[in-house]
């Protein structure tokens, strides 16, 4: 079986570009860096570094490997983390899993709410558009986005909750030639150039490329990124047009207007999968009420 340290000591090396390097780095001798990459060439049956002048070089095979580990390292790291919670005996955590508009405008109203009830509780909170969760807790609640006419997606071990459909609206200028109209047909937008919140291609993206292609065109993309804040400072700076959810632009920077997008009208849906949990059903429960009703306040 391959040793976590050792794959943790290869990533070291290639990010620091040396041995030396790597042991400064470490706080370990390079006599230590060094066997540890010998038994880890021993484990894999790989030649990981080869010589080359006075010095060596990774190989293909060494930088394979260490891009494999990634993700491994990161469970394993989320595995270090609970096994230290089960040796405190009394720490609690309550994992959130959301996205990015959620977490500013919801999770606030509900982390007070939770840790009103359980003052040493440490609420977690991590984003699962658009990273895919490695090296995080396992969610006690999953916050997603949902085709608004698509299918219900359930998760084993979790409960599904609504919490709300809100339409998509666009965003352009405010000396923009569509700036001033009462709503926006998708179809206005196609000779736009489009800035994209979403490079990762997650469920939102998916929702409006999808609208588009429905409405007869592929958007023509200016800049593509994955933070929807970002999108709206370049929109604002002249460099395109953007589409976002209504919960993404309750603070617009100056200088932009967010305006009812039509034909089509194009909604998501947010729900709540709530683990099933009988010791800490409350907790979630009172998580979820709030949820709810922060939900229900911005519709």
């Amino acid at each position: 079986m391959l040793n976590p340290r050792r794959l943790l000591v290869l990533r070291e090396v290639l990010a620091a570009g040396s041995i030396n390097a790597a042991a400064r780095n470490l706080n370990y001798s390079p006599a230590t860096i060094s066997q540890h990459m010998t038994a880890l060439a021993r484990e894999t049956g790989l030649v990981l570094f080869e010589k080359q002048g006075r010095g060596i070089v990774a190989t293909d095979a060494a930088r394979q490997l260490a891009d494999q580990a990634a993700a491994l390292l990161a469970d394993f790291g989320r595995l270090e983390r609970v096994v230290a919670d089960l040796r405190g005996g009394d720490a609690e955590h309550l994992a959130i899993a959301c996205f990015a508009s959620a977490s500013e405008s919801w999770l606030p109203e509900v982390v007070r709410t939770v840790r009103r009830h359980r003052p040493n509780l440490t609420v977690e909170i991590s984003l699962n558009e658009p990273v895919n969760g490695r090296g995080r807790r396992q969610p006690d609640l999953d916050i997603r986005t949902e085709p608004a006419d698509g299918v219900e997606l359930r998760l084993d071990g979790y409960r599904r909750h609504e919490l709300t459909v809100e339409e998509l609206l666009a965003v352009v200028p405010a000396g923009h030639r569509l700036a001033g109209a009462e709503q926006i047909a998708l179809r206005d937008l196609e000779a736009e150039p489009w800035v994209d919140h979403d490079i990762y291609d997650s469920p939102i993206g998916r929702i409006m490329l999808s609208a588009c292609r429905a409405a007869g065109f592929t958007p023509r993309y200016a800049a593509r990124l994955d933070d929807h804040r970002a999108a709206l400072r370049l929109v604002a700076a002249g460099i395109g047009v953007t589409v976002l959810p209504r919960l993404a632009v309750a603070e617009l920077p100056d200088g932009l207007v967010a305006k009812p997008l039509v034909n089509p009208t194009v909604s998501r849906r947010i729900v709540v999968h709530a683990r099933r949990d009988r010791r800490r059903g409350d907790l979630i429960a009172r998580a979820v009420a709030r949820l709810r009703a922060s939900a229900h306040d911005t519709d």
